[in-house]
């Protein structure tokens, strides 16, 4: 396996959801990196015109296909040659908030928050172990650790989201490759737009895009495998401490031993 090239010159980097805020804003600070970007977001004249300005390539992708997922990681490679990081960006919330649970809306956020980060670190994956490791970061959100009750959907994917990044993070730490999530509380992108007015009514501080896209730097560079890092005003980027679940107790009260096949590689 070669060694991996570190957020730089020679090294690429692909970013889902793209040509929204955050990807906007990542895709700045790695050409500040002399990285190659290459953006991958839903077709239309304003994404591509949204790359142009970027000096990024542009890849249309429907995050929810996973044959799309990969068609997008071989294009990169027989363009660029590898891929070092891959971020897991594209996302959307519900449209409305009222008490009723429109159940195609629940999915429809589930399918892109959650299965279009599965289908695309699949995807991924070996691309980066074949560029010698690298990194997968997954945009989530505040949501995933502390549930919304406007937004179950958005919810149930970002918390699901964190899940797997926590699951897979120590096979894929045997590849080379660190995956962890961030998790920004309400930031100042088109995802708020509707419900904007609320914010300044309250004073509510809304994270800047460029802040919650410097956390995603770090992620690559020195993130730690598993991590979700909190972003909230005023306190910056923090990796959340999850707290331990009660263990199991033996008919004697003794504290029992899980399995050692149900076991992460770095506790057996």
């Amino acid at each position: 396996m070669t060694s991996p090239t570190p957020a730089g010159p020679g090294s690429v980097a692909l970013i889902t959801g793209g040509t929204g805020g955050f990807g906007r804003a990542l895709a700045t600070k790695l050409h500040e990196r002399d990285v190659t970007v290459v953006l991958a977001d839903l077709d239309s004249d304003r994404a591509r015109g949204t790359a142009d300005e970027l000096g990024a390539s542009f890849l249309p992708l429907d995050v929810t296909d996973r044959a799309a997922n990969e068609a997008v990681v071989a294009r990169v490679e027989a363009e660029h040659g590898r891929l070092d990081a891959a971020y897991l960006n594209a996302g959307i919330s519900a449209a409305k908030s009222d008490d009723a649970l429109d159940l195609d809306e629940f999915m429809r956020v589930v399918d892109v928050d959650l299965f279009g980060v599965v289908y695309g670190a699949v995807a991924a994956r070996p691309a980066i172990t074949r560029a010698g490791g690298g990194a997968i970061v997954v945009t989530a959100s505040l949501a995933g650790l502390s549930p919304m009750p406007t937004d179950p959907g958005y919810s149930v994917a970002k918390g699901g989201a964190i899940a797997f990044v926590r699951s897979m993070a120590p096979r894929l730490s045997r590849e080379g490759i660190t995956i962890s999530a961030i998790c920004p509380g309400f930031a100042d992108t088109a995802i708020i737009d509707r419900i904007r007015h609320e914010f300044e009514a309250a004073q509510f501080p809304v994270i800047p895009a460029a802040e919650v896209a410097d956390a995603m730097v770090m992620a690559w560079t020195s993130g730690e495998p598993g991590a979700a890092y909190v972003i909230q005003p005023g306190v910056g980027t923090v990796p959340y401490r999850f707290k331990g679940v009660p263990s199991a107790k033996t008919a004697t009260g003794e504290t029992a031993v899980v399995p050692e096949a149900l076991r992460p590689p770095s506790v057996r």
